[in-house]
Protein backbone atom coordinates (compact mmCIF):
# COMPACT_ATOMS: atom_id res chain seq x y z
CA UNK A 1 0.00 0.00 0.00
CA UNK A 2 1.34 3.44 -0.98
CA UNK A 3 1.36 6.55 1.18
CA UNK A 4 -1.89 7.74 -0.39
CA UNK A 5 -3.59 4.44 0.48
CA UNK A 6 -3.68 3.16 -3.11
CA UNK A 7 -2.24 -0.17 -4.22
CA UNK A 8 -1.25 0.83 -7.78
CA UNK A 9 2.41 0.35 -8.87
CA UNK A 10 4.72 3.29 -8.21
CA UNK A 11 7.63 4.40 -10.39
CA UNK A 12 10.75 2.55 -9.14
CA UNK A 13 13.35 4.69 -7.36
CA UNK A 14 16.38 2.51 -6.58
CA UNK A 15 19.25 4.38 -4.93
CA UNK A 16 22.84 3.16 -4.74
CA UNK A 17 25.51 5.03 -2.78
CA UNK A 18 29.19 4.30 -3.36
CA UNK A 19 32.50 5.69 -2.21
CA UNK A 20 36.06 4.86 -3.23
CA UNK A 21 39.65 5.98 -3.09
CA UNK A 22 41.48 7.47 -6.07
CA UNK A 23 45.09 6.33 -5.83
CA UNK A 24 46.38 8.90 -8.34
CA UNK A 25 44.48 12.18 -8.66
CA UNK A 26 46.08 12.79 -12.07
CA UNK A 27 43.59 10.17 -13.33
CA UNK A 28 40.62 12.30 -12.26
CA UNK A 29 38.28 12.78 -15.23
CA UNK A 30 35.71 15.57 -15.44
CA UNK A 31 32.63 15.70 -17.65
CA UNK A 32 33.07 19.15 -19.22
CA UNK A 33 34.06 19.78 -22.83
CA UNK A 34 37.64 21.08 -22.89
CA UNK A 35 38.49 22.34 -26.38
CA UNK A 36 36.64 23.50 -29.48
CA UNK A 37 37.18 20.97 -32.25
CA UNK A 38 37.53 17.92 -29.99
CA UNK A 39 35.83 14.83 -31.41
CA UNK A 40 32.75 13.48 -29.60
CA UNK A 41 32.26 9.71 -29.39
CA UNK A 42 29.62 7.47 -27.84
CA UNK A 43 31.04 4.39 -26.12
CA UNK A 44 28.76 1.41 -25.57
CA UNK A 45 25.85 -0.08 -27.47
CA UNK A 46 23.01 2.22 -28.53
CA UNK A 47 19.42 0.93 -28.55
CA UNK A 48 16.08 2.05 -29.96
CA UNK A 49 14.77 2.21 -26.40
CA UNK A 50 12.84 5.02 -24.69
CA UNK A 51 11.45 2.90 -21.83
CA UNK A 52 11.13 4.67 -18.46
CA UNK A 53 12.77 7.79 -19.87
CA UNK A 54 12.01 11.36 -18.82
CA UNK A 55 11.00 11.95 -22.46
CA UNK A 56 8.48 9.11 -22.50
CA UNK A 57 7.05 10.12 -19.11
CA UNK A 58 6.87 13.91 -19.48
CA UNK A 59 6.58 14.52 -23.25
CA UNK A 60 4.81 11.45 -24.62
CA UNK A 61 2.73 10.94 -21.47
CA UNK A 62 3.43 7.24 -20.87
CA UNK A 63 3.68 7.02 -17.08
CA UNK A 64 4.49 3.31 -16.73
CA UNK A 65 6.86 1.35 -18.99
CA UNK A 66 9.52 -1.37 -18.62
CA UNK A 67 13.01 -0.54 -17.36
CA UNK A 68 15.49 0.64 -20.02
CA UNK A 69 18.00 -1.81 -21.49
CA UNK A 70 20.77 -2.88 -19.10
CA UNK A 71 23.39 -5.64 -19.20
CA UNK A 72 25.65 -5.96 -16.14
CA UNK A 73 28.51 -7.66 -18.01
CA UNK A 74 28.55 -5.00 -20.71
CA UNK A 75 28.50 -2.29 -18.06
CA UNK A 76 31.51 -3.82 -16.29
CA UNK A 77 33.42 -4.13 -19.57
CA UNK A 78 32.63 -0.52 -20.51
CA UNK A 79 33.87 0.76 -17.15
CA UNK A 80 37.11 -1.21 -17.40
CA UNK A 81 37.85 0.14 -20.89
CA UNK A 82 36.92 3.65 -19.81
CA UNK A 83 39.27 3.47 -16.84
CA UNK A 84 42.14 2.45 -19.10
CA UNK A 85 41.33 5.21 -21.59
CA UNK A 86 41.59 7.71 -18.75
CA UNK A 87 44.87 6.26 -17.47
CA UNK A 88 46.29 6.35 -21.00
CA UNK A 89 45.28 10.03 -21.45
CA UNK A 90 43.36 9.17 -24.62
CA UNK A 91 40.20 11.09 -23.63
CA UNK A 92 39.74 14.47 -22.00
CA UNK A 93 36.08 14.33 -20.91
CA UNK A 94 33.61 11.58 -20.03
CA UNK A 95 29.98 11.56 -18.95
CA UNK A 96 27.50 8.70 -18.62
CA UNK A 97 24.20 8.75 -20.48
CA UNK A 98 21.43 8.61 -17.87
CA UNK A 99 18.45 10.84 -16.96
CA UNK A 100 17.31 12.75 -20.03
CA UNK A 101 19.36 10.64 -22.44
CA UNK A 102 22.10 11.70 -24.84
CA UNK A 103 20.80 15.25 -25.33
CA UNK A 104 20.95 16.00 -21.60
CA UNK A 105 24.40 14.41 -21.37
CA UNK A 106 25.73 16.68 -24.12
CA UNK A 107 24.15 19.78 -22.58
CA UNK A 108 25.63 18.95 -19.16
CA UNK A 109 29.04 18.58 -20.81
CA UNK A 110 28.57 21.94 -22.53
CA UNK A 111 27.49 24.16 -19.65
CA UNK A 112 30.65 24.26 -17.46
CA UNK A 113 32.91 25.49 -20.28
CA UNK A 114 30.20 27.17 -22.39
CA UNK A 115 31.27 25.06 -25.38
CA UNK A 116 28.63 23.50 -27.63
CA UNK A 117 28.33 20.49 -29.93
CA UNK A 118 27.56 19.55 -33.52
CA UNK A 119 26.42 15.93 -33.88
CA UNK A 120 24.75 13.63 -36.40
CA UNK A 121 22.20 10.96 -35.42
CA UNK A 122 22.36 7.55 -37.17
CA UNK A 123 19.63 6.79 -39.68
CA UNK A 124 19.00 3.31 -38.26
CA UNK A 125 17.62 4.73 -34.98
CA UNK A 126 14.50 6.67 -34.15
CA UNK A 127 15.77 10.17 -33.51
CA UNK A 128 13.80 10.57 -30.28
CA UNK A 129 15.05 7.23 -28.93
CA UNK A 130 18.65 8.06 -29.84
CA UNK A 131 18.58 11.52 -28.26
CA UNK A 132 16.32 10.91 -25.25
CA UNK A 133 16.38 7.16 -24.56
CA UNK A 134 17.99 6.13 -21.28
CA UNK A 135 19.34 2.65 -22.05
CA UNK A 136 22.37 2.05 -19.85
CA UNK A 137 26.07 1.27 -20.38
CA UNK A 138 26.78 4.27 -22.60
CA UNK A 139 29.32 7.03 -22.04
CA UNK A 140 30.07 10.14 -24.10
CA UNK A 141 33.78 10.96 -24.36
CA UNK A 142 35.78 13.64 -26.15
CA UNK A 143 39.06 13.01 -27.90
CA UNK A 144 41.70 15.38 -29.22
CA UNK A 145 42.06 14.88 -32.97
CA UNK A 146 45.75 14.00 -32.54
CA UNK A 147 44.74 11.07 -30.31
CA UNK A 148 41.93 9.77 -32.55
CA UNK A 149 43.77 6.84 -34.16
CA UNK A 150 45.25 5.60 -30.89
CA UNK A 151 41.88 5.98 -29.17
CA UNK A 152 40.03 4.01 -31.86
CA UNK A 153 42.69 1.29 -31.98
CA UNK A 154 42.38 0.81 -28.22
CA UNK A 155 38.58 0.70 -28.30
CA UNK A 156 38.47 -1.76 -31.22
CA UNK A 157 41.11 -3.99 -29.59
CA UNK A 158 38.86 -4.19 -26.54
CA UNK A 159 35.74 -5.01 -28.57
CA UNK A 160 33.76 -2.03 -27.29
CA UNK A 161 31.09 -0.49 -29.54
CA UNK A 162 31.97 3.08 -30.48
CA UNK A 163 30.19 5.68 -32.59
CA UNK A 164 31.47 9.06 -33.67
CA UNK A 165 28.82 11.70 -32.98
CA UNK A 166 30.50 14.93 -34.07
CA UNK A 167 32.67 17.63 -32.55
CA UNK A 168 32.78 20.32 -29.88
CA UNK A 169 31.85 23.83 -31.05
CA UNK A 170 32.43 27.34 -29.76
CA UNK A 171 28.94 27.40 -28.23
CA UNK A 172 26.30 26.46 -30.79
CA UNK A 173 24.24 23.29 -30.24
CA UNK A 174 23.49 21.52 -33.52
CA UNK A 175 21.87 18.15 -34.29
CA UNK A 176 21.63 16.89 -37.87
CA UNK A 177 22.44 20.40 -39.14
CA UNK A 178 19.52 21.86 -37.17
CA UNK A 179 20.47 24.67 -34.81
CA UNK A 180 19.10 24.48 -31.24
CA UNK A 181 20.51 27.69 -29.83
CA UNK A 182 23.61 28.65 -27.91
CA UNK A 183 24.75 26.90 -24.76
CA UNK A 184 24.45 30.21 -22.87
CA UNK A 185 20.68 30.05 -23.38
CA UNK A 186 20.55 26.47 -22.13
CA UNK A 187 22.69 27.38 -19.11
CA UNK A 188 20.12 29.90 -17.95
CA UNK A 189 17.31 27.34 -18.22
CA UNK A 190 19.38 24.62 -16.53
CA UNK A 191 20.52 26.76 -13.61
CA UNK A 192 17.49 28.97 -12.99
CA UNK A 193 14.36 27.00 -14.00
CA UNK A 194 13.44 25.90 -10.46
CA UNK A 195 13.96 29.37 -8.98
CA UNK A 196 11.87 31.00 -11.70
CA UNK A 197 9.13 28.41 -11.20
CA UNK A 198 8.82 29.20 -7.49
CA UNK A 199 8.91 32.95 -8.16
CA UNK A 200 5.79 32.58 -10.33
CA UNK A 201 3.94 30.34 -7.91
Amino acid sequence: VNEDGSSVPVFPTPTIGMIGVMEDKSHHMSLDFKYKGDLIYLLGEAHDDINSSEYLYNIVGVKNSPAPHFDMEKEFHLQQVLLNLIKSNLINAAHDVSDGGLWTTLVEMSIPSQLGFDIETPLEFRKDAFLFGESQSRVVVTVNEDSRDEFLDFVFENNLPVMMLGHVTKGRMTVDEQHFGEVTEMSDIYRNAIGKYFQKN
